[in-house]
């Protein structure tokens, strides 16, 4: 088959897709995944083809008030559908989408006939169980959480509209709203996979049916990559040290961030690693050293503690390592994830990014590193990981998908 997986974002947001579309393409499916410019390699070092959605995936994170933030997203989207549209006209048997583009994605299956799939990182699905995660972690009650989950939904409807609109007339579709067609795939129970781990969100039991939480899809890196030779020399010279980045995060804050981290480090006493990032951190000195991108797989697994901005991706690379965690979310899903993580007791509880500081980090990090009950809950979720086959349960949907 002919598989198009389809997602925009992050690094987070796209990672994690080419290691579900390297292990579809192992068992003989022909990959292509499409995604901005930026991930290019990313995508044809798993092996993968690439195919680019001209869409800027910065441009809604440099609004900060509400209607600002709402028609920056709007204009990402609406670029958005116009790529993806020319990406699906390169020809595929089978739409896997994640929940950016499934809003997009629902119209060409309707205009090509094309089977689709949802592929999400993030529980989209209101239920009583939690709010939804952009609403980060605080309970409003089941009645609450749900309604919070429907009124979610309405606003990205918001956000989807006009470019809905565009895509339904360039497919020559009847017009309908995005809330239209999200009921009509309610009312289908369309399946949608999500790409987590169920010790973080266990499948909430109010969800339809088609919603299944199978386990983590792990980015993919070459089997024979090693790390870096000065990475190796620095785990090597010492005690375990601490990681600390923000991933794509932050990016205007570096020289202070920078500054909070190794204050912090000194202040607890521990070995540091700083992941430049996005922010671009940098440090010298011989207990503290800067690197660039390298496998989670590989890194964390050797260290003593992550300090993240609780990515989803980040927060379960963390918790398959068995390594506990100091969280300083920033937006968006972060704060939920953060919040799941110290609730499993794999991570203190979260520092704010507007509120961290050199004390408050260290402190957090001498805790997480001296207790031994934070070490323990992330080796028992990291147990609890190993039972899970994301990868193989897609291909098993894919399989029952194209059988049905």
């Amino acid at each position: 088959m002919r598989i198009l997986i389809a997602t925009a974002g992050s690094r987070g947001d796209v990672a994690p897709y080419t290691g579900l579309g390297a292990e579809l393409r192992r068992a003989g499916h022909d990959v292509a995944l499409a995604t901005t410019d930026a991930f290019a390699p990313l995508v044809r070092d798993a092996g993968l083809e690439f195919r680019r959605l001209p869409a800027d995936p910065r441009a809604p994170g440099g609004a900060t008030a509400g209607r600002e933030l709402m028609r920056a997203a709007a204009a990402f989207v609406m670029e958005l559908g116009e790529g993806f549209a020319d990406a699906v006209a390169e020809g595929t048997d089978l739409l896997l989408l994640s929940a950016t583009t499934a809003p997009l994605g629902w119209h060409l299956t309707e205009a090509t006939g094309t089977p689709s799939l949802g592929a999400y990182l993030q529980p989209t699905e209101p239920t009583g169980d939690f709010p939804p995660v952009v609403m980060g972690s605080r309970s409003l009650g089941r009645f609450g959480n749900r309604a919070a989950g429907r009124f979610a939904l309405r606003m990205a409807d918001r956000v989807y509209e006009e470019a809905v609109t565009k895509l339904r007339h360039r497919l020559q579709l009847p017009p309908a709203s995005p809330s239209e067609i999200r009921r009509r795939q309610a009312r289908a129970n369309r399946p949608v996979l999500h790409g987590f781990s169920t010790a973080l969100v266990p499948r909430p039991s109010d969800w339809p049916s088609g919603m299944r939480v199978v386990g983590n899809w792990w980015p993919h890196h070459d089997a024979a990559a090693q790390l870096p030779a000065d990475l190796e020399d620095f785990l090597r010279a010492g005690s375990r040290p601490v990681l600390i980045g923000f991933g794509s995060m932050a990016s205007e804050d570096g020289a202070r961030l920078s500054e909070i981290a190794v204050r912090a480090l000194r202040g607890a006493g521990l070995r540091g690693i700083l992941q430049a990032g996005s922010a671009g951190l940098v440090a010298d000195g011989d207990d503290v050293l800067t690197i660039g991108e390298v496998p989670h797989a590989l890194l964390f697994p050797r260290l003593a503690a992550v300090v993240h901005h609780a990515g989803a991706g980040t927060a379960a690379a963390a918790l398959r390592a068995g390594v506990p965690a100091v969280t300083v979310p920033v937006a968006a899903d972060q704060p939920f994830w953060a919040a799941r993580l110290a609730a499993l007791g794999a991570a203190t509880a979260p520092i704010p990014f507007r509120s961290l500081t050199a004390e408050r980090l260290a402190d957090a990090l001498h805790r997480v590193v001296t207790q031994q009950a934070y070490a323990r809950a992330a080796m028992r979720a990291a147990h609890h990981l190993a039972t899970e086959d994301g990868a193989g349960q897609a291909l098993k949907a894919v399989g029952q998908l194209t059988e049905g």
